[in-house]
């Protein structure tokens, strides 16, 4: 089954890597610790990665949770590390790689030429309880409001546009989207215009 998910995951980054390795053994061990099969077709589970990239394929690949499908979403900790939930039972589980990680794939690794190609051949066979370490953690947003209710639209109320998903801030009595209400991640160069009938989201 690995041997699958990681073509799988190197197909989507164009090449394998040890973080996809990684990435595609957390997901398979949180299937196990929390008895789900994998990947998944439905909703139940919910990944919360701490960083973008490499290890996301490898999630992705060996659980079936996509940014698209609103079943994995990135905060980006720059940790190889992701929390696993069971939506239904709230079971949260997170897991990264052990410390000894790269320690451990010296010495499972044979004559390996660099130390990029022993972990990546190591960590394919590592026991997942050597590798990886996991902590059963609590929510500090509550999973409803993770989750939020898809597919509702409001207009920001200063900028015009769209805001989907209940992730929209009142604020003075205001419906605003996040960058308007202070907390975006950049800067208009010009103010925002005023909402008019012209400039409202369809």
């Amino acid at each position: 089954m690995l041997e699958e998910i990681l073509r799988e995951s190197s197909r989507y980054h164009d090449h394998l890597c040890p973080r996809q390795v990684l990435g595609a053994r957390m997901g398979l061990y949180a299937g196990e610790l929390l008895e789900f099969d994998l990947p998944r077709k439905d909703k139940q589970l919910l990944v919360i990665a701490e960083s973008d990239g490499c290890a996301v394929d490898g999630i992705t690949a060996a659980t079936g949770c996509r940014v698209g499908n609103r079943t994995l979403r990135v905060v980006d900790f720059g940790k190889v590390a992701a929390t696993f939930i069971d939506i239904h039972t709230e079971t949260s589980i997170r897991i990264a790689p052990s410390q000894k990680a790269r320690s451990l794939a010296l010495e499972y690794s044979s004559n390996p030429n660099t130390r990029w190609e022993a972990m990546l051949s190591a960590y394919q066979v590592i026991p997942a309880v050597d590798l990886l370490v996991f902590q059963n953690v609590q929510l500090d947003i509550p999973l409803a409001r993770i989750l939020s209710m898809p597919g509702k639209k409001v207009t920001c109320e200063v900028c015009g546009e769209e805001i989907m998903n209940e992730r929209e801030v009142l604020k003075d009595d205001m419906i605003l989207c996040r960058s308007c209400a202070g907390e975006g991640y950049y800067r208009m160069s010009e103010p925002c215009a005023s909402v008019t009938s012209e400039n409202r989201t369809a």
